[in-house]
Order: C-alpha cells, then sequence, then structure tokens
C-alpha cells in the first residue's frame, strides 16, 4: 500500500473560530511560557520606562510649562499619561523581533506544516505581547505612585474610569503589536526588526502631547500632535485619570479623546492585522 494511500485526509474544522482560537491560545501559551524562561526579556522592558519616569520627573519636571506653572509636580501628573503609552508602544520592537527570530529558526516553518488555522501564529504572539505589556504596565503604575503620581489630581475620577484608562492603553499597545507583527515578517534578522521596530516610534512619541503641552508648539505641528493616535490616547488617559493637561482644543481628537483613542486603535488593527496575515500566508506559499 502506499504511503499516499495511507495518509489520513485532513478534515476541515467543524467549527473553523473555534479552532483559531484554541490554536490562539495554544501559541499565545507557548509564548508566555518562553517569557517566563527568559526573564531578562521582561526586566529589561520594565527598566527602559522605569527610567523615563526618572529622568522626565526629576531632570525636566521644574523646567516644562504646564498651563501657567512649571511645578515640578503638576508635570509628573501630565507626565505619567504619556510615559504610560510610550510603554505599551514600545513593545512593537520586541513583538517584530520575536517574529523575526522564529522566522529565522525554522519555528513558523514548523507551525506552517500543522493543520492549524493561518492567523493563530501571529494572533497568539500579540496576544502573548499583550500579557507582558499589562504586566510591564502595572509595575510601572506602582512606580509611578512611588514617585508621586495620583489620580484625581485635578479633576474628580472613579475606580471605573481609571480602569478604563488603563483599557484603553493596553487597546492601543495591542494594535501597535500588529505593526510590529508585519514588520517581523519584513525584515531578515532579528536584529533587523529591533532597529525597524523601534525607529519610527519616536516621532509618533515625541510629536505628540506626551512629554510637552502640544498648544506650546507651531501651529502646522501642534496640527500633526493632536491628530497623533499616540495622543489622543494619552488625551483620553489624561481625562479618565483626572490628570492635568486637558487643553483645549478645536481639533476633533482632543475634543473626543476617548472616542478617537478606541477608533484610531481599532483602524490600526484592523489594517495592519490584514496586511501582517497576508504577509504570512504570502511568505508560506
Amino acid at each position: 500500500m502506499s504511503a499516499a494511500t495511507d495518509a489520513a485526509p485532513v478534515a476541515a474544522p467543524a467549527n473553523p473560530f473555534g479552532q483559531s482560537v484554541r490554536d490562539s491560545l495554544v501559541i499565545a501559551r507557548r509564548n508566555l511560557i518562553r517569557m517566563t524562561r527568559i526573564p531578562e526579556m521582561v526586566l529589561f522592558g520594565i527598566i527602559q520606562p522605569v527610567m523615563f519616569v526618572v529622568l522626565f520627573t526629576y531632570v525636566f519636571g521644574g523646567s516644562m510649562k504646564i498651563g501657567n506653572t512649571t511645578d515640578a509636580g503638576v508635570y509628573k501628573d501630565f507626565l505619567m499619561a504619556g510615559i504610560f503609552a510610550q510603554t505599551v508602544t514600545f513593545a512593537t520592537a520586541g513583538s517584530a523581533a520575536g517574529i523575526a527570530d522564529d522566522m529565522q529558526k525554522g519555528l513558523v516553518d514548523r507551525f506552517r506544516s500543522l493543520p492549524m488555522a493561518r492567523g493563530a501564529v501571529l494572533t497568539g504572539r500579540t496576544v502573548a505581547d499583550l500579557v507582558q505589556t499589562a504586566v510591564t504596565l502595572l509595575i510601572l503604575a506602582i512606580v509611578a505612585l512611588i514617585v508621586g503620581w495620583r489620580t484625581g489630581s485635578a479633576d474628580p475620577t472613579s475606580a471605573g474610569e481609571i480602569l478604563a484608562g488603563f483599557a484603553l492603553l493596553l487597546l492601543l499597545g495591542y494594535a501597535f503589536t500588529w505593526i510590529g507583527a508585519l514588520i517581523g515578517l519584513s525584515v531578515r534578522t532579528p536584529e533587523a526588526a529591533t532597529s525597524g521596530g523601534i525607529i519610527w516610534l519616536f516621532p509618533v512619541t515625541f510629536i505628540s502631547n506626551a512629554f510637552v503641552d502640544s498648544s506650546q508648539m507651531t501651529p502646522w505641528l501642534r496640527h500633526i500632535a493632536e491628530w497623533n493616535p499616540f495622543s489622543a490616547t494619552v488625551q483620553a488617559c489624561r481625562e479618565l485619570f483626572g490628570n492635568p493637561g486637558v487643553v483645549q482644543s478645536d481639533a476633533w481628537p482632543m475634543q473626543h479623546p476617548v472616542w478617537a483613542s478606541v477608533i484610531w486603535s481599532v483602524l490600526i488593527i484592523a489594517v495592519f492585522r490584514t496586511l501582517a496575515v497576508r504577509k504570512y500566508r504570502s511568505a508560506a506559499s
């Protein structure tokens, strides 16, 4: 009997969506276990934002003007939403490098040979990165409280609004991991993915309202900053956290930052997930 005759046909899954979810969770579990075995990956991901908190708070804190004051305490409360948002977006580089590393080592080719959903490899990777980002964000919030950051310092807020602010941050971080996934699939080495995954983030995060009051920028730069998807999440978090820096602006994302943040993040996920899965399939063919 020939090998072709012995081979059992691969039946189509009865529930493709259910299989996709199960396969994605298996891949996510695999990546989370790998993270626990390489703790320095998580450690370095935490050290960087903590350094930003300390440096911006104690080096630049007394020289930044927020509203009509240069009080370092006001700037500290203004700053933290920007640091939180920067932290979740910088996880993009880790996603890009991880996928490029799996591609280079042939692990992705092994996954392709298995009867599993095509998008599960990428979805599982981004979900695992989201969990790591959530852990990093939790630790960073504790550090922020230690250095003096307080919610409700400018306007009253509630526990639900604070949790909603962190949910928006995680949604933005998840959206950016799909950009990292596309970068990881588009380069040939993890080193290139690391560089390509982080260089473009500097103008995105600094031409925004994260570290300075955008009303003090030149008009054309302020226009870019106010329509920056990153700025919408930062503004929404300041509003939900009850922190200072919610400036008046005619730009729609600044007038409706929560809705703008959700729309931008969902749009980024829809576009870059489609491009990344298409890139993954073309690489598999």
